[in-house]
């Protein structure tokens, strides 16, 4: 279920105490977003006269004619009291994103938002790896979009890990492809929670290299990949130096 707006409205007498003390008096539109966020609009401009983000209490009372607002976040009170409300309703609201396509469960909108793709009907919501798109693939086993991720080289995975794990198909390409440069191992790729690693496979070495969101376009005099990232160009080791530079290492 979409989560709920409050909406208040009427002529109020609006007072905040905290640091100072002030109070206004109009006729204003009071929202109560649906983490307690607090706003107090008027007549004039896009920005609020009053406000508490995310506090710690909300509490609304009301007898029909009118209405109160107490907010509370530590030191700070807002209170809203109302005795001729014009409105007082609970508007449904979800996040509000780029539409990438539709979701195969219920046929709702699917929108990117903050790194995250959400339908916004069932609100399921997918994780995307870090430097991901979206593209207007679909999966043929699920039906949900599939995106594109640069781990070494371009994959075009689903958007659901469960249905096409990005380690899989990162290991399957570069599993022991390259030695570790501190011991006669091999680096195997490893995962942890939204990223894939290279780890050595020697017990007796913790040696790990992150494999940056990038593609290999070389290879460094160590041994190692150089990729070609947002960055630019760099050594998979970020202590290794490329043309008299030190390499930056770069993070999932």
């Amino acid at each position: 279920m979409p989560e709920r707006l409050r909406v208040l409205a009427g002529d109020c007498q609006v007072t905040e105490q905290g640091d100072r003390s002030r109070s206004y008096r109009g006729r204003v539109v009071v929202l109560i977003k649906p983490d307690d966020t607090t706003l107090v609009h008027d007549a004039d401009g896009y920005q609020p006269v009053a406000w508490l983000t995310r506090p710690e209490s909300v509490v609304v009372e009301g007898d029909g004619a009118g209405f109160s607002v107490t907010v509370r976040d530590g030191g700070r009170r807002l209170r809203i009291v109302s005795t001729e409300a014009t409105a007082s309703r609970a508007l449904p609201v979800t996040v509000a994103g780029v539409p990438v396509g539709t979701c195969p469960a219920d046929g709702g909108p699917l929108v990117r938002s903050r790194g995250d793709v959400i339908c916004l009907d069932c609100e399921n919501r997918w994780g995307l790896p870090a430097g991901a798109s979206v593209t207007d693939a679909t999966c043929d086993d699920c039906g949900l979009p599939k995106i594109r991720v640069e781990r070494g080289e371009p994959f075009h995975l689903c958007l659901d890990p469960a249905c096409d794990p990005m380690e899989a198909a990162v290991s399957e390409r570069f599993d022991r492809v390259w030695d570790c440069p501190d011991c006669e191992g091999s680096l195997t790729v490893e995962f942890a929670p939204g990223r894939v690693y290279l780890a050595c496979e020697s017990p007796a070495c913790e040696t790990t290299l992150s494999i940056p969101s990038g593609v290999v376009v070389d290879e460094c005099d160590c041994g190692l990949p150089i990729f070609e990232t947002a960055a630019g160009r760099s050594c998979l080791d970020g202590s290794c130096q490329i043309g008299g530079h030190t390499a930056t290492k770069t993070h999932d």
